[in-house]
């Protein structure tokens, strides 16, 4: 039998497995790592390494060949909290760093530490401390730093080497060397230390979270299991304490100094190449942002650069780096985010910067949208010239190291995703063992409305569009900030276009506070995350029905998941003269259990701004209830608690409002587990069947 859609999409973890990842390039451009597994149903990765040069690659690492019992991870808490952070949905190596040569590599597997020496082609475990995670070499190769439990050890790369501890302190609520909640789930900072580049000492983070309050996540399947204690900093509480010191392997430690109290969020911190560290901290209602040097021997800080918007400042993927001596970063300049040079605008206002991919004296390799459906890499010279590195369409993305480039790019034409590594004497291509997926999606791109909307439709793929029978319509959004759906890569359509082969129209709006579109439309949604993202979807799909005339617009439901499953119980809650179902799959239902850094950005502190929690809360609009609505929630999930589903089922039940929950027993945010992964999509299929009266023979 041919494999169903669903099962193929499970099993191959929405067809993430067996494609190459992870990409890092070595500073002098010679070498590139990678993870992949060998097959598109194989979830263990292994650690590669390629040689620009001659073009061929080399197994560097094979978690089958290190471990005992590849099959059994034991991954330690602090791990798992990691890969939940990163969404990673992978096993085997699914992290890992270098020396800027790459010639030494270091990673973790089941709690061990394990180093790569690439001349030898040599893979060690040396003593470590058990429950090991995050493990760097440091910068000459000859030692690895990790975190296991509370505190940062050391130890040299050698089979006999000697393991150190480098900090630590008692009390539970206290670690050092890794990166607090809100910096790994918000700021997109992963990690806690840095190694000087003498090797001789780290910068490190000190996490204190004794004031935030304690949550607790229970398994209600398992009534012999004790609730996991989560210190969780929602909306309105405090933050962790975070602070900084510089820790030397002979046991010194100097205490970094900056105003903590104004600046709480420490949301960047460096090194190389500089000979100071450079740290970027943020106010709590950030709205400034500072980027600080640091004496190493002193603590004491220098400002070099300050940011400020009267809303918030965005937080740029990359930056701050440097050209040279020359400061990078982003920021935003009238219409536009523009890459900035020493406090000069150095991109045009038709460009929105995503990211700063790599930069050194000689060039700056970022990433950029003019069309927000398009993402393109682009370089720019120690000169001031602007070049586009990739041209075919699609959405891009890189990793660069001296002249070479690593180029990925996603598409809806020709090949779905390619990678091919950029020297200045040719083009390699990097293979990939990823699954081929059982359908094609064809989404019909358009832009809508005075507001300019990007959306895309989708048809059954057996629609020949000479009949004229109406579709009932499935809208499957994101819609809020710092996440798109409408890009023109085939892979973020495919569960959309298994919906429209059900019998659907399938529509997909980004509106206001989406990225890629300038500050102005980010800023859209300050102060309401309901209203301007709900209006937005009403007014695409009114203008679309009038080039769409299939669209029934009598039969209208809506899916989504995290910020589109508010989304989604949000419009069937507020226009249920527009919106006849709704799947909420890990809905935010109250803003004030989300956590600060984000919701705070968005909403402002509760006791501050209580108006806007009250005008975006879905408890407010729970007696208004007279749609099927299907809730989904994991038991298990610590970014998007099941109080949400929770509290809205029980103010929906008390309004005598029928609904249907779908409590998923030990189920994160993410669903990577194959039955549930499969089977969530077979019970949305039959629910929206169910509530729009759609007969499947049909």
């Amino acid at each position: 039998m041919t494999e169903s859609f669903p099962r193929q999409h499970a099993r191959t973890r929405g067809f993430t497995l067996g494609a190459p990842r992870s990409f890092t390039v070595s500073d002098d451009g010679r070498r590139v790592a990678l993870l992949r597994s060998t097959s598109g149903d194989d979830p263990m990765n292994r650690l590669w390494l390629l040689d620009t040069a001659t073009g061929t690659e080399q197994l560097v690492a094979n978690p089958a060949q290190l471990l005992a019992d590849p099959g059994d991870e034991s991954l330690p808490p602090a791990e798992r909290a990691r890969r939940e952070r990163a969404r990673e949905s992978g096993g085997g190596i699914v992290a890992y760093a270098g020396n800027p040569e790459l010639s030494k590599i270091a990673f973790a597997l089941g709690g061990q530490v394990f180093l790569a020496d690439i001349a030898t082609g040599v893979v060690i475990s040396p003593p470590a401390e058990p429950g090991a995670f995050d493990v760097r070499p440091s910068p000459d190769g000859q030692r690895a730093a990790y975190v296991s439990g509370t505190g940062l050890r050391v130890v040299d790369a050698a089979a006999d080497g000697i393991d150190q501890l480098v900090i630590d302190e008692p009390g539970a609520t206290v670690s050092w060397g890794s990166a607090e909640f809100v910096a790994a789930e918000e700021m997109g900072r992963s990690r806690g230390f840095w190694w000087s580049p003498d090797s001789g000492r780290l910068l490190v983070a000190r996490v204190d979270t004794a004031a935030l309050p304690t949550w607790y996540i229970a398994s209600p399947a398992d009534p012999a299991a004790s609730p996991v204690p989560m210190a969780y900093p929602a909306a309105g509480t405090v933050n962790a304490d975070v602070s900084l010191a510089m820790i030397g392997l002979d046991g010194s430690r100097v205490d970094v100094a900056w105003d903590r109290d104004a600046y709480e969020y420490l949301a960047r911190a460096g090194w190389a190449p500089r000979t100071n560290p450079v740290i970027t901290v943020q106010s709590r209602d950030q709205r400034t942002v500072l980027i600080l040097e640091v004496d190493p021997d002193t603590g004491a800080t220098t400002e070099l650069a300050r940011q400020t918007d009267s809303r918030w400042v965005e937080l740029v993927p990359g930056t701050p780096a440097w050209m040279g001596e020359r400061l990078v970063t982003a920021d935003d300049r009238g219409s536009a985010r523009r890459l900035v040079i020493d406090g000069i605008g150095a991109t045009p206002d038709t460009l929105q910067i995503r990211s700063v991919v790599a930069a050194d004296e000689h060039r700056v390799v970022f990433t950029a949208s003019g069309d927000p459906t398009e993402t393109h890499v682009w370089q720019l010279d120690v000169d001031g010239q602007l070049e586009r590195l990739t041209a075919q369409p699609g959405v891009h993305s890189a990793a660069a190291g001296g002249d070479t480039a690593v180029i990925f790019r996603a598409a809806t034409a020709g090949r779905d995703a390619s990678v091919e590594v950029v020297t200045p004497t040719g083009r390699i291509p990097i293979s990939s063992s990823a699954s081929t997926p059982s359908l094609s999606p064809s989404p019909r791109f358009s832009v809508v409305g005075h507001r300019e909307l990007r959306t895309a439709v989708l048809y059954p793929s057996d629609d020949t569009g000479a009949g004229s029978e109406p579709l009932p319509v499935l809208l499957d959004p994101y819609g809020g900030p710092h996440a798109q759906r409408v890009l023109q890569a085939r892979s973020p359509f495919l569960v959309s276009q298994w919906f429209a082969d059900q019998g659907f129209a399938v529509v997909i709006t980004d509106g206001r506070g989406t990225p890629a579109r300038g500050p102005a439309w980010e800023r859209a949604v300050a102060g309401d995350l309901a209203h301007p993202v709900l209006d937005d979807q009403i007014d695409a799909l009114d203008a679309l029905a009038q080039h769409h005339p299939r669209l029934d617009l009598g039969r209208v439901a809506v899916r989504g998941w995290s910020f589109g499953g508010y989304l989604a119980a949000l419009a069937v809650l507020a226009r249920p003269d527009r919106f006849h179902a709704a799947i909420a799959g890990a809905p935010v239902t109250d803003w004030r259990l989300y956590d600060t850094h984000y919701t705070e950005r968005y909403l402002g502190q509760p006791d501050h701004n209580p108006e806007a929690y009250t005008r975006t809360s879905l408890l407010e609009l729970a007696d208004q209830l007279t749609r099927p609505l299907l809730l989904i929630c994991g038991l298990a999930d610590d970014n998007v608690f099941a109080a949400h589903t929770l509290q809205l089922s029980q103010a929906l039940f008390e309004a005598g409002r029928p609904h249907q929950v779908l409590p998923l027993p030990g189920v994160t945010h993410m669903t990577p587990q194959e039955q549930v992964a499969e089977n969530l999509l077979l019970l949305q299929r039959a629910f929206l069947f169910d509530s729009l009266g759609v007969n499947p023979t049909q």
